[in-house]
């Protein structure tokens, strides 16, 4: 690991390392600076852990390389240390996982430096991998990643345009949610043993609710004297250098996903019992009850909160044993909004519910299931007046 340490300068950390190559069979020192995008107040901590991953993952260059010849696999990683304060952390997350084991490997073996990446190398790269089965979508959080970065670089003068700009990206495959009718969901629920489970699938299926949602909300957050309930909190998983971790965060996906939605009579007395149980169950446990999440719904006998993940699998297990139709479990927030589509309710209302940042967002998602639409349009064509019966006495069958 070379050297490096921080340097302060208008009034921003900048990483300096230390390193010598070999020019003309000898050896001479080098200094590279490294911009973090950190201001010093506040953020020693991070701008250290930027040093030292930069301290591990920076190569210098070769003797026939020149003081800028940086290989694009190193500079993206570096790159992922600026960004990592200014997004969340499940963002960086999947930045990391992607860059760190696929994207900058392929790069590096291809010994492509960063002055020299053209769309051509890109384009390789997104052909190769669609070529090998990743699908589209995949490929275009590769592009996400790849074209951040490099914008960064031309922003920091290190290249004179955006490759990736002129790369051909594949077409964002078009999604359609799976859900259960009304007679589905009603034969599922009975089945579900777990009071917790049964609880997470009815809040999901009734109000549309993510996973995070469900798992993130708080006794605070519901208000049973104005009868509602407001979604406020997230509760999220995710790997980082291969270990698991849990965050809990004290916002939504989006501005729009913050809302407050009417407490029913029947979720009413379904919580209130929840939440007297729970009180009943930390009696019961003494000192042996977890109070780390005592304020949250989604937590066991013994104070524990749900997990994301043991939602998903517990969810998919659970129409495996009873041998019902395999849908995901977020496929019950799409269950809600095919429920309420159904019935008639305008987009721009499913729209608030589900708590989605755009109407357009809804619309897209659910356009095919308004059924009801299309029968008033064929209604009104038929009163058009066209001649189909003419036409049918003209060519009897």
């Amino acid at each position: 690991m070379i050297a490096g340490h921080l340097q302060e300068k208008r009034g921003y950390y900048y990483i300096v390392l230390n390193y010598s190559v070999k020019e003309n069979d000898k050896s001479v020192r080098k200094t590279k600076w490294i911009a973090t995008g950190l201001e010093v107040k506040g953020n020693k901590k991070k701008a250290e852990a930027m040093l030292q991953e930069s301290r591990k993952s920076f190569v210098p260059a070769s003797t026939a390389e020149n003081k800028d010849a940086q290989l694009f696999a190193d500079f993206l990683i570096s790159w992922l240390e600026i960004v990592r304060p200014n997004i969340a952390i499940q963002t960086y997350s999947s930045y990391s996982y992607m860059a760190k084991s696929i994207v900058s490997p392929y790069f590096r073996k291809k010994r492509i430096l960063l002055r020299d990446i053209h769309a051509k190398d890109i384009q390789e790269f997104y052909t190769l991998r669609m070529s090998e089965g990743v699908t589209a979508n995949t490929v275009i959080h590769y592009h996400a990643i790849i074209r951040k970065s490099l914008k960064y670089a031309m922003k920091m003068g290190m290249i004179p345009n955006n490759p990736a700009d002129s790369v051909e990206r594949p077409k964002k495959q078009p999604f359609v949610g799976s859900f259960y009718e009304v007679e589905e969901l009603n034969r599922l629920l009975p089945l579900i043993k777990d009071p917790h489970m049964r609880l997470a699938v009815s809040l999901s299926a009734f109000y549309g609710l993510r996973r995070s949602e469900v798992i993130g909300l708080g006794w605070d957050a519901i208000n049973f004297e104005k009868k509602t309930i407001t979604i406020c909190r997230t509760a999220h998983e995710y790997v980082l250098d291969g270990k698991l971790y849990r965050s809990i965060e004290n916002k939504t996906k989006n501005k729009a996903s913050l809302r407050t939605l009417p407490l029913v009579s029947d979720f009413e007395r379904i919580l209130l019992q929840r939440k007297a149980e729970q009180e009943e169950q930390r009696k019961l446990c003494g000192n042996c009850y977890k109070t780390e999440h005592l304020g949250f719904v989604m937590v066991n006998e013994l104070g524990e909160l749900m997990k994301p993940n043991y939602l998903s699998h517990g969810f998919t297990y659970l129409l495996k044993k009873h041998k019902l139709r395999q849908i995901r479990f977020h496929d019950l927030r799409h269950t809600c909004a095919s429920l309420l589509i159904a019935e008639g309710v305008p987009i721009k209302d499913i729209q608030e519910w589900l708590g989605h940042s755009t109407y357009s967002t809804t619309a897209d998602i659910y356009a095919h299931l308004q059924y009801k639409s299309k029968i008033s349009v064929a209604n009104v064509m038929s009163n058009t007046g066209i001649a189909l019966q003419s036409q049918i006495a003209a060519n009897p069958t």
